[in-house]
């Protein structure tokens, strides 16, 4: 379980800015929470904000960390990371980028973190917390690593790390209980795109091949009401034949090479046919990905995903949840992780969305609802609603105000500023 994630002098962050998942003290909304021990923490997180404001950065920022941590040790020690650190500032442009994550493994809150740019580490470090209070487990800087007694596992191993190797992960590689522990976590931590969702189809077929699976993802597919009565899966060995026909040669070619001889899997979704005075005779069958919309290939490619961290605990973090999607299925998709009946192994959900209406409609507290946008220096800004004060006063914004009439008022900030519409059209 996630508690909160920190990033800075990374992309169009300048500064370190924090997205929390530990709940407040407010009211609405109480199944949005759960308790972990003493911890208190939120169901789902959802950011908002105008293009380019610094949402996908944000969610790439977690990406990328989780792609350092579980790849860092095996590289070569002239290999290069995606690292790029806030170019529009003197003083950022060549400094190192900030990430740390504060999170729970069973009743053991730790917080890891380290500082790099594309070619070194600068920082890292690893405490826990016990009794109230944090312990160091180790702390690496430039010019070494300190191990405290607490991560004995460690031990040995400094001289074993590269200057652009995490220790942790080399720690891990040499089977280090806490180490491993802790890169498990960082796997089930798992960022997506809601625009290139084809790339998951394989995790709903995964899903849709097991009995318990099958029957959660099927009732989902029916309470959407895509359009069809019911959906096939079935496996079949590969034929060169149900490729689609203006493929260049060459590829086609590649692609029978790669796939002759093996099993694929194959989904139908099946439609009630009439005869002209409308009464129905029977059924037709349809390709999923020839007959169907693009919409409805991507909840049923992306569900796979999402019903795999419902069942096994875990973070799901999507870019562009919303695209392609009707804003009931939207609301649906982030509904699931509110959901006593469908969350009941405390997955967390983080997404970005343009789609307002989730303010009006998806069940959101107020602590779950976080805003970005630029400031005139071009540095993203990160903040949450229950940050903001009602006018004149110091007590927080109401929770029986309409959130999204406010937010498209522009009184959360977070939104573009188009200018005169008549005059952008040329009425003025």
């Amino acid at each position: 379980m996630i508690i909160e994630f920190t990033v800075g002098n990374f992309l169009s962050f300048k500064e370190p800015k924090t997205l929390s998942l530990e709940a407040t003290n407010i009211t609405e909304y109480k199944d949005s929470a759960f308790k972990y021990g003493k911890n208190k923490l939120l169901k789902s997180a959802v950011l908002y904000g105008a293009n380019s404001s610094g949402k996908s950065n944000f969610i790439k920022a977690m990406s990328i960390m989780k792609m350092i941590i579980l790849t860092s040790a095996e590289k070569s020690s002239a290999s290069r990371f995606e690292i790029v650190p806030f170019l529009l500032n003197t003083s950022t442009e060549n400094k190192p980028s900030f990430f740390e994550v504060v999170f729970l493994i069973g009743a053991i809150r730790y917080r890891y973190g380290f500082e790099m740019d594309n070619k070194s580490i600068y920082g890292e470090w690893l405490f826990k917390l016990e009794d109230k209070e944090e312990i160091p487990l180790f702390i690496r800087e430039k010019d070494g690593i300190g191990i405290t007694d607490e991560f004995n596992e460690g031990e040995a191993l400094e001289a074993k790390t590269r200057d652009n190797a995490l220790f942790l992960s080399v720690v891990d590689q040499f089977n280090g209980e806490t180490a491993t522990k802790i890169i498990s976590w960082f796997n089930n931590l798992e960022t997506i795109s809601g625009l290139s969702h084809e790339n998951y189809s394989h995790v709903t077929f995964s899903l849709l091949d097991k009995e318990q699976s099958k029957e959660r993802l099927l009732d989902f597919f029916k309470d959407l009401d895509l359009g069809f009565e019911q959906l096939k899966f079935r496996k079949e060995k590969f034929q060169g034949k149900i490729l689609p026909k203006d493929l260049p040669s060459e590829l086609l070619d590649v692609i029978i090479n790669d796939l002759e001889g093996k099993t694929i899997a194959k989904i139908t979704t099946v439609h009630k046919k009439f005869n002209a005075e409308g009464k129905q005779i029977g059924h037709k069958d349809f390709d999923l990905r020839e007959h169907e919309s693009s919409g409805t290939n991507k909840v049923i490619d992306m569900s796979g995903p999402i019903f795999r961290t419902l069942l096994y605990g875990g973070v799901l973090v999507i870019d562009e949840l919303d695209a392609k999607l009707h804003p009931l299925m939207t609301a649906a998709i982030t509904n699931l992780f509110n959901s006593p009946e469908y969350n009941n192994n405390n997955a967390q959900l983080i997404f970005a969305t343009h789609d307002t209406n989730l303010l009006s409609y998806g069940r959101f507290r107020r602590d779950q609802i976080y805003f970005l946008e630029k400031d005139k220096y071009e540095a993203s800004d990160l903040y949450s609603l229950i940050e903001y004060k009602e006018e004149g006063s110091n007590k927080k914004i109401r929770k029986d105000r309409s959130f999204e009439k406010d937010y498209i008022n522009g009184r959360y900030g977070a939104i573009p500023f188009i200018g005169n519409f008549e005059e952008l059209l040329g009425n003025g």
